[in-house]
């Protein structure tokens, strides 16, 4: 199975993939959500041994998606931090430095409360709201604010899954990315987090990712 689909939207071209991160072709504009940087620094503060190991793949899996698309800018649609800087920050800022070339717009989630100054020095451009280019609109919550129909919405925040059934009991959950008639959901870039089930419509487009692969499931 591929590890990349097409996906047209307004007559542009959009590569969606099983790393969880679109590529806008007519913009090179690579796009995640919900990175939640710091999530794992913040459970083991709390004393629940989670491994930082997680972090440094997740890292390592988006500089590996920068390396291969050549992006002309990331566009991170909210979270891209958990909490309160800790020490996985830092690595953050180690990465954003070996990568200083590639502009970073960061639209702010509901956890991404560091700051002004935290994200000046990691060299991030902060929309506290949206971001919009040539039509489309980057928003962590598309329920935040009234949508013009004018527009197409990319959001995040609900960390999108789909539960496929077959025949008597058995089922699997994929992370997935959701497109609507008016917006989309991305799914959670950082692989420690949960999902939120949802139900698609009949002319609704959805990507499941299983593996190393991204399939079309409707």
């Amino acid at each position: 199975m591929p590890s990349f689909l097409h996906h047209r939207i307004l007559d542009n071209n959009f590569l969606v993939t099983s790393e969880r991160t679109m590529f806008w072709e007519e913009q090179r504009a690579l796009i995640v959500s919900d990175l939640h940087i710091g999530k794992t620094g913040h459970f083991r503060k709390s004393g629940i041994p989670v491994p930082q190991s997680v972090l440094v793949n997740d890292m390592q899996r988006l500089i590996s998606q920068i390396q291969l698309y050549k992006p002309g800018k990331l566009i991170i649609v909210g979270d891209l931090f958990h909490s309160e800087a800790n020490k996985e920050l830092d690595l953050f800022i180690k990465w954003r430095k070996d990568l200083n070339h590639v502009p970073v717009h960061l639209v702010k989630g509901n956890h991404d409360i560091l700051v002004e100054e935290w994200y000046a020095h990691a060299n991030v451009e902060v929309h506290q709201q949206q971001l919009e280019i040539d039509g489309f609109c980057f928003i962590h919550d598309v329920t935040d604010c009234p949508m013009d129909i004018n527009k197409y919405y990319f959001s995040g925040h609900v960390h999108p899954g789909v539960t496929l059934r077959g025949m008597g009991k058995q089922s699997l959950h994929l992370s997935c990315f959701y497109f609507g008639s008016r917006y989309a959901i991305l799914p959670a870039f950082g692989k420690f987090t949960g999902t939120f089930t949802i139900d698609p419509g009949k002319d609704d487009a959805v990507f499941g990712i299983m593996n190393n692969s991204v399939i079309r499931l409707n």
